[in-house]
């Protein structure tokens, strides 16, 4: 039997601004970004733009691929308590206040952001909420409803 290495997980905070920038644009729906995000070594960043935008497909692609922090993480921003106990039992404090910012009721997460010089991640919890507001928009509006 081998004994498997530890897989090195890389936190959000780690890549480079730029990259996050980038996220961001794909978060916002840039195609054009994403596929560079996907094609150049940074599939993980494309699948957790596409799994914040409610891509299932996307948030198996994560778990399956040595990033469920960024699939719980995904979970999180949608307030599901099952992913904040996990990132709680996980002592991921940086992304239980970074979920909590992308809620429209995050001020205080914000503050924090703020206080802690992490701009890029206001501006990703900025862009996040957008989405966040768009899908609660969709989902009730009745063009959309599909009926069985």
């Amino acid at each position: 039997m081998m004994n498997k290495k530890p897989i090195k997980i890389k936190h959000l905070w780690e890549y480079d601004v730029k990259l996050l920038m980038a996220l961001g644009e794909a978060i916002d729906g840039n195609k054009k970004i994403f596929a560079w995000l996907l094609n150049n070594g940074y599939p993980e960043l494309a699948a957790f733009a596409a799994a914040v935008c409610a891509d299932a497909e996307a948030l198996k692609w994560l778990l399956k691929n040595g990033y469920p922090h960024l699939a719980v993480l995904s979970d999180a921003i949608d307030d599901e308590d099952a992913a904040i106990a996990w990132l709680k039992k996980h002592k991921m404090k940086f992304y239980l206040i970074f979920a909590d910012a992308c809620s429209v009721k995050g001020e205080a997460a914000m503050k924090w952001l703020e206080e802690n010089n992490y701009k890029v991640f206001i501006i990703l919890a900025m862009k996040i909420q957008e989405v966040l507001r768009m899908q609660a928009f969709n989902h009730y509006d009745y063009h959309k409803m599909k009926f069985k």
